[in-house]
């Protein structure tokens, strides 16, 4: 199981730091979806979302690849994935397989930190103060 968050973590937080940083500074080609994909993402471009998105991605990836605040880096990833799956779900569904298999390690990584995620399923949580 060690291996297994290990591999999951390294594969997870490389992922999403190189995605990221292509979203921040493009250096990858990538390819032009068709119809109203291309349109979402044009204005994605056009007003600087995928600025925005790219360094939550690169936090959140270099947060697993370094070990520090996984936890904390699943979260902001846990959002990010969710997107990029619902997306590729109504819109491109070419990118469906991807996105489950990384879906797949980020639920692989949320059960193996488990217990950092307890307090946000508490029913009835009681203040610290």
């Amino acid at each position: 199981m060690k291996i297994l968050v290990l591999v999951s973590r390294i594969l997870l937080g490389a992922l999403f730091t190189v995605i990221g940083l292509n979203h921040v500074v493009p250096f990858m080609h990538m390819a032009v979806p068709p119809g109203d994909s291309a349109r979402l993402l044009g204005l994605m471009v056009e007003h600087h979302w995928f600025v925005l998105y790219g360094l939550i991605e690169v936090a959140g990836g270099l947060m697993l690849l370094s070990g520090w605040f996984v936890p904390l880096g699943l979260t902001l990833l846990a959002g990010m994935g969710t997107n990029i799956l619902l997306f590729h779900i109504t819109l491109e569904p070419s990118g469906l397989p991807a996105m489950l298999f990384f879906g797949l390690l980020e639920v692989v990584l949320v059960y193996a930190y488990r217990a950092s995620f307890a307090g946000i399923f508490a029913a009835r949580a009681k203040p610290v103060v």
